[in-house]
């Protein structure tokens, strides 16, 4: 394949701005797509000077997305290769907008992007670590403890949402695939995010439920996935390893923290959305 094209929802964000200029070092397309107009300038600046001809810039509403064929022109005006999934209500609208933007806008771009006319091959969302419902089997009890706190008490509706946007990642890439369709789905589930440069290293794959990650370096990891054949859950945190290092080990280890979850469950459920 060409270079790939990749579209990022939520370009704006903290993680987008730092994973724009690493995909265009890469000499890889990106478009960029936020809400506000005046943001451009900022999406320009972080790229940096490296092959600014690569990347665009798309003025779209994420939120205003109610269907799965709203979500699909997008993606039919830009034919993407990668999608990332880096946009986020970020606590801002009460309960309306989190659900508007973090659940259901998230699952009508995956609907449309593992749809068999679709031009994505590959999803990548970016989540958080305790975004599932049961508990991993290395998690110990003062990881359960602390996830439950998080979901229960202060992100209740964050969770509910990025829970049914993750779970619907995984079951709709899979019947794209049961249906012919080469189609990955990847969740990369950070813990609580830092604005320092990161590079000490990451702690990628089965982790706890506690500790933080730089943006920077959850940029780094997302980049270095989409240049792989990895699908699946990973979740991440500081660490010590080199991300690069990191990134092959998972790969070649078929690393993925989605153990512990209702498979069939997940599965089952039905994919039409309202």
């Amino acid at each position: 394949m060409s270079a790939p094209h990749v579209l990022i929802l939520g370009g704006h964000g903290k993680v987008a701005l730092r994973l724009t200029p690493l995909l265009l070092q890469k000499s890889w397309r990106v478009t960029s797509i936020v809400r506000n107009k005046d943001h451009e300038s900022d999406i320009t600046s972080a790229a940096g000077k490296s092959n600014l001809e690569n990347l665009r810039v798309l003025v779209e509403s994420i939120e205003d997305v109610k269907s799965t064929s709203a979500a699909a022109r997008v993606l039919d005006e830009v034919r993407p290769d990668y999608v990332v999934w880096s946009a986020g209500a970020a606590g801002k609208g009460g309960p309306v907008r989190t659900f508007a933007i973090d659940r259901d806008a998230c699952r009508y771009y995956i609907d449309a992007a593992a749809s068999p006319s679709s031009s994505v091959k590959k999803f990548l969302l970016v989540s958080y670590i305790a975004s599932r419902r049961g508990y991993p089997p290395w998690w110990t009890t003062e990881d359960k403890a602390s996830a439950d706190h998080v979901n229960q008490n202060i992100l209740a509706n964050y969770y509910k949402a990025k829970v049914a946007a993750d779970e619907y990642l995984l079951a709709r890439s899979k019947a794209a695939r049961d249906a012919g369709k080469a189609f990955a789905d990847i969740c990369l589930r950070p813990g609580t995010l830092t604005d320092d440069d990161g590079g000490e290293g990451v702690l990628l794959g089965r982790t706890g439920s506690r500790g933080e990650v730089s943006r920077t370096d959850v940029a780094r990891v997302a980049a270095a996935l989409l240049d792989t054949e990895y699908r699946g859950w990973l979740d991440l945190l500081k660490g010590k390893e080199e991300v690069g290092a990191a990134v092959d080990r998972c790969v070649s280890e078929k690393v993925d923290c989605i153990e512990g979850e209702d498979l069939e469950a997940i599965y089952n459920a039905r994919l039409e959305l309202d």
